[in-house]
């Protein structure tokens, strides 16, 4: 095993002491984190007769990657006995032997894995939560348990303070393999290249107090004494062996062997991000995208919610944003994938069970999750299907404490074909397995539970959007194109509440952006106005502006009069146009005040939009008054025409100066 100064060692001699029956914690999310190394050569050893057998797996986040990898190496025969996972979806060989009942098996909350550790380590009796009250894992249902042969209860609810909690058991943890990048002969852990920090120090402390042994997998060596100690997450009076594993075995995600941006110590440009194509997909990424709030702090979860993250780049709002993910990201874009998990330019990384501590807390104020099924009392099921096991992961806790919550998912699934045109869409061929159901396989978040609690929910899909309401599940929205009785009531198995849904709004079936900045700002019109003094540039940002009415024409022509005659002298007007909107009958009275703006107040006027439709229909209008008709396609190119030389920022003057702090404005020489 090495001398008492180095504990570097082989894999086989460190895994020799694992003795039968041991409770194995195993760190990773998805492939971030997770100890290939040590786990190849414990199949190895099995598999040589060489033992163990009958071992209890703990995991958080499944250490795996759907098929091979990971944790998938150990479902092996007479290996594993008991299993209590977080999440499933990324261990199928696992899952099966527990479907199938050849193994005891737990799927509780991934966030109560986490502070499992915790409690472990601390010597407590459990860990007491709300999380999970009237799920699955609630054993008034189900207690987490998956399969008749698991028959001992993790789960039990107590009352405390006139309020019901569940308590989680607490068990000793014999084994902890971990991960990091570099070790010393201590044992002193540093984990610089990794993406993610998880449950490495919680899960080594759970396993030493428990009385066990922790084994850890490293990339490279450094000298006693050389790791600075602000560095080292694991120290090494925890760590009892060090495995140097081959590259092939350590690789900072399943779908990247490295990726600086990973871990923060170099970022890489966010606008440059391709936008996704316009899909039932993208619809319901941009109808989730309106739910964003400035300044919030987000979770998107994995599948279709990703999608939200390539919307909000591509209508520049990130900025305004913190996303997150529960491994411990704080801040940049999540990643989706084999690199689900780790972000690009993260701005923090915590432990998992503090990011769950954050979490359960209420620190989100928006999450947005996939929908699998979803039943009359607004019940979502994304954990089991038959006999297909996903499992729960950090679902529960952050659908259950966020501040407010969206699903997002197909309407119907398997063979559903849709067509986006015009400002609608069309069904061409319908899914052949229904979505809204009368009562979902499993409760993975309660509907009712919810409403008790106040807690808003939308359930977002590409031609609807239901609301969870007190009185029950409400059709909310319909999208321009939908028969309410054929595609929607028809293709459900429970009749929601119908009094007057909404249309869901144009902009999400366009093939151009929606302007969503300024309308998740708030801005008024007169914040959409600033001045380059010193260039003499008046800029007009109404991207996703609408005029509807006689009143909103007013409202352009009296704005732009009061900031041109504040200005007290002709200008040069710039003004993106953007998901502009306005309703043809009042078209002729809006240009007609826009041709006497330009010829009382403009030295120059141009315009700019991505849309070729716009293009086209502004030119003809303006074409109409004797007005330039020419609208340009980018902005650089509209600041061509004007010759003036670009200057700082800070000469530029905004003509309003709201109570509330103005959003930053894209300087005019961008």
């Amino acid at each position: 095993m090495g001398s008492l100064k180095n504990k570097i060692v082989s894999a086989d001699e460190a895994l020799a002491i694992l003795q039968d029956g041991d409770m194995v914690a195993v760190s990773g999310f998805v492939g971030i984190g997770t100890p290939d190394e040590l786990i190849l050569a414990l199949a190895r050893r099995f598999e040589a007769g060489q033992g163990p057998h009958g071992l209890g797996l703990m995991f958080a986040a499944a250490p795996g990657d759907g098929k091979e990898r990971g944790l998938n190496r150990l479902a092996i025969p007479g290996l594993v006995r008991r299993v209590v996972g977080g999440h499933w979806a990324l261990v199928p060989k696992l899952a099966k032997m527990a479907i199938d009942g050849q193994i005891e098996a737990y799927n509780l909350p991934l966030g109560v894995v986490s502070h499992l550790y915790r409690e472990i380590a601390a010597h407590t009796p459990g860990h007491i939560t709300k999380v999970g009250l009237r799920t699955f894992v609630d054993p008034r249902l189900e207690g987490g348990k998956l399969n008749a042969v698991t028959q001992e209860d993790l789960v039990s609810v107590v009352e405390l303070g006139g309020e019901s909690w569940l308590h989680y058991k607490a068990f000793p943890v014999n084994i902890a393999l971990i991960r990091g990048t570099t070790a010393d002969p201590a044992g002193n852990i540093t984990m610089e290249r990794e993406a993610l920090t998880l449950d490495n120090l919680a899960a080594a402390m759970a396993a030493k107090n428990s009385g066990g042994f922790v084994i850890a997998q490293v990339e490279r060596l450094a000298e006693a004494g050389s790791l600075a100690p602000r560095e080292v997450q694991v120290p090494g009076v925890l760590v009892d062996c060090v495995v140097l594993s081959q590259p092939e075995n350590h690789r900072q995600t399943y779908g990247t062997a490295y990726n600086h941006a990973f871990t923060g110590r170099q970022r890489v440009p966010l606008d440059r991000i391709p936008p996704i194509p316009l899909d039932a997909r993208k619809v319901i990424a941009r109808r989730c995208a309106f739910e964003l709030p400035p300044g919030g702090v987000v979770n998107l979860g994995i599948g279709m919610p990703e999608g939200v993250a390539a919307v909000a780049a591509e209508e520049r709002v990130l900025r305004y944003l913190t996303l997150t993910a529960e491994p411990g990201v704080i801040g940049g874009l999540p990643q989706g994938g084999l690199d689900f998990g780790a972000a690009l330019n993260p701005a923090a990384v915590l432990h998992q069970n503090q990011q769950f501590d954050f979490y359960d807390g209420g620190g989100l104020d928006l999450a947005c999750l996939g929908l699998a099924q979803c039943d009359a009392e607004g019940n979502v099921n994304v954990s089991r299907f038959g006999k297909r096991l996903a499992g729960a992961g950090g679902f529960i806790n952050i659908s259950q404490n966020a501040k407010s919550l969206v699903f997002a998912g197909t309407f119907t699934a398997d063979g559903l074909e849709v067509v986006v045109e015009g400002d609608g869409i069309r069904i061409v061929t319908e899914g052949r397995s229904k979505k809204f159901i009368a009562a979902v396989e499993q409760v993975t978040f309660s509907g009712a539970y919810a409403a008790e609690r106040g807690q808003p929910v939308l359930y977002v899909t590409e031609r609807c959007v239901f609301r969870r309401t007190r009185a029950g599940m409400e059709l909310a929205e319909v999208a321009p194109g939908i028969d309410i009785e054929r595609d929607i009531l028809g293709q459900m198995g429970f009749t929601p509440i119908v009094q007057d849904p909404k249309p869901m709004d144009p902009r999400l079936f366009r093939d151009a952006v929606m302007g969503l900045e300024p309308w998740l700002l708030g801005l008024s019109l007169a914040e959409r106005i600033s001045y380059d003094r010193e260039r003499n540039i008046l800029f007009s940002n109404l991207e996703g502006f609408q005029v509807r009415t006689i009143d909103d024409v007013e409202l352009v022509r009296r704005e732009y009069e009061r900031a041109c005659q504040e200005i007290g002298r002709k200008v040069h007007l710039i003004a993106n146009y953007d998901g502009f909107e306005i309703d043809p009958t009042v078209s002729d009275a809006y240009f007609s005040a826009i041709a006497y703006l330009e010829n009382r107040y403009y030295e120059t006027a141009s315009r700019y939009t991505t849309s070729a439709f716009l293009r086209l229909k502004l030119g003809a209008s303006l074409a109409s008054r004797d007005l330039a008709p020419h609208v340009f396609e980018t902005k650089a190119e509209a600041q061509a025409r004007n010759t003036a030389q670009s200057v700082p920022l800070k000469s530029r003057t905004a003509l309003s100066q709201p109570d509330r702090p103005q959003p930053p404005k894209e300087p005019l020489n961008a």
